[in-house]
């Protein structure tokens, strides 16, 4: 698997797409491009993120955040993890 998609696809080449776990793949399918790594094209987007080695999707992140609105602990938590985002990030 790879991160990347192709520049431009081949014209006249026969593309298979494949479903895994909510991620959607393409390959091509013949001779001699069968040999190019397939590559995410789609699918469920904490799906994707999890493929790309993502720790959270968009998604899921924004689900923290309106889920610290109502949690004192988790927004504690969070505040203490975006301090510590700053503070690394000022370091550099």
């Amino acid at each position: 698997m790879t991160d990347s998609t192709p520049n431009k696809l081949i014209p006249g080449a026969a593309l298979i797409h494949e479903c895994v776990d909510g991620v959607i793949y393409t390959r091509y399918r013949d001779p001699p491009y069968n040999q190019i790594e397939r590559w995410i094209s789609g699918g469920d987007p904490d799906a994707v993120a999890n493929a790309n080695g993502e720790l959270l999707s968009y998604f899921q992140w924004q689900e923290i955040f309106r889920l610290s609105e109502e949690n004192p602990t988790l927004k504690k938590q969070l505040d203490q993890l975006l301090n510590t985002y700053y503070i690394i990030k000022d370091q550099k």
